[in-house]
């Protein structure tokens, strides 16, 4: 007999998906000031959501500076664990725009398909958890566990503010573990639970050689190019075969034991089309040798230029030697790798192959956040992977992603409790990408699933995360 509760969630999808467009229409682009009117239409229209569909004590939290986070409770539930339900409002920006083929600020259904920024990440996956709580409300009067939701603002931008947040209203915010509408699934034909992922630093960078533009019949020969001082400097993060070539960028990190080798290899035996992550998006495979490629994806650090620009960069030519070339750099980090330690080997590094007439500036720096990993044991991760396995009658493969949450390493340190990762978005939804999407076929998978998995925490005790929580 199905849940009643799941039925009637179940009934809400058009409901859903008519609000989605809704949100998807704000324009909540965090890093831009000039989208901060999208921001607080986005803030406005969750504060009327969270008020209709009946929760209580509803507030902004905010640091000195950023953007605000959204609360809201509902503690239906004495006796029964407190979860912490977790998502964020801001989107990537909508660049480069002539590459979508549907309006980004607009909500387009093609197929299974819907269209738009942010829709992936992570206004769809929000609304999921969001409309299977209000379906608790609607029909038994309370949510089965104590919930509090904390509805970021930051997230694309690495959660600034986060810390500073979370250690001001460390109170109001206690829980016992984290459920996080954010964190793609891997695949859309493979049951999957994320349990890692990977931390995030970097910076923007500019190197100049001279106080002005210069014409290059009277200048070049003679003195240094920035252009070719940064593609010089790009060159030297990396030796030939894909390895990272900065001193103590590696330090601190453990090499994988062999039953997380062969649980990773097991999974490839499995998925034996794993190897064609680069054909399927047109490149081909390339990276630190002694690896495979999910060990790669999943256990290795990366480095990567975002972004580079400097000198003429418009139609036909122009004869001139540029003053600045400029780059931005963020990096990937795994278990052990200290975020502030390894962007100082980064930058240490770029400052010892600046050649004389050169000057380096780093601008833009980011506090960065450490890998998190999940314990295999813990309580939360077995009711989601009770639930999946409940809907789909397979048991999920335990993954870790490459992508950062930096939620999860933050949490644990101020609030010392863990994160599960229960979001219905898949990786191949172009997130941070032109024509981002997610698929409509999602809303009731997601939908069932959080009805499920809240049903499962309700019957457990709040002593069973006592053991994975750390006083603070």
């Amino acid at each position: 007999m199905r849940d009643p509760v799941e039925h009637y969630a179940l009934g809400w999808q058009d409901l859903l998906i008519g609000r989605l467009s809704e949100f998807v229409s704000f324009p909540s682009v965090g890093a831009d000031p000039a989208m901060a009117d999208g921001m607080e239409t986005a803030r406005q229209w969750l504060e009327a959501l969270l008020t209709d569909i009946g929760f209580q004590n509803i507030q902004r939290l905010q640091a000195d500076e950023g953007q605000p986070a959204l609360y809201a409770e509902r503690l239906d539930a004495p006796g029964k664990p407190t979860l912490l339900v977790y998502a964020h409002y801001d989107v990537q920006p909508d660049a480069p725009l002539e590459k979508w083929e549907t309006p980004p600020f607009e909500a387009t259904e093609v197929g299974d398909r819907i269209y738009g920024r942010g829709i992936s990440d992570d206004k769809a996956p929000m609304l999921i958890a969001l409309h299977a709580l209000a379906a608790f409300i609607a029909v038994e009067g309370q949510l089965p566990v104590n919930i509090k939701l904390l509805l970021e603002g930051e997230e694309e931008t690495g959660s600034p503010s986060l810390p500073a947040i979370l250690a001001a209203n460390r109170g109001l915010l206690a829980a016992d573990a984290v459920l996080s509408a954010d964190g793609a699934r891997w695949r859309s034909d493979l049951p999957t639970m994320n349990v890692g992922t990977r931390g995030m630093a970097g910076f923007e960078f500019a190197v100049t050689t001279a106080n002005k533009d210069l014409h290059s019949g009277r200048y070049g020969g003679i003195l240094r190019n920035p252009l070719h001082v940064m593609s010089a400097l790009i060159a030297s993060l990396h030796d030939t075969e894909g390895r990272i070539a900065v001193p103590g960028f590696y330090d601190g990190i453990c090499e994988p034991d062999d039953a997380t080798r062969n649980g990773i290899a097991r999974i490839a035996e499995t998925l034996p089309d794993t190897g064609r992550i680069a054909d399927d998006v047109g490149a081909a495979p390339f990276g630190e040798p002694g690896y495979s490629l999910l060990e790669r994806l999943w256990l290795r650090p990366c480095l990567d230029i975002n972004g580079l620009w400097g000198g003429y960069t418009g139609a036909g030519a122009k004869t001139v030697i540029p003053t600045e070339a400029s780059a931005k750099l963020t990096m990937r980090l795994v278990p052990g790798q200290d975020p502030v330690k390894a962007q100082d080997a980064v930058i240490a590094h770029l400052h010892a192959q600046l050649p004389d007439g050169a000057a380096l500036e780093i601008r833009d720096s980011k506090q960065g956040s450490a890998a998190y990993l999940l314990p295999d044991d813990h309580p939360l991760l077995a009711a989601g992977t009770n639930a999946l396995k409940q809907l789909t009658g397979e048991t999920p493969h335990k993954v870790r992603i490459g992508a950062s949450l930096p939620l999860t390493s933050i949490v644990q340190e101020k609030l010392g409790i863990d994160t599960v990762m229960f979001s219905f978005s898949i990786s191949d939804e172009n997130f941070h990408a032109p024509n981002e999407f997610f698929r409509k076929s999602s809303i009731a998978e997601g939908l069932a699933c959080w009805v499920t998995v809240l049903r499962k925490v309700a019957d457990q005790s709040p002593a069973a995360y006592s053991a994975f929580t750390k006083s603070q």
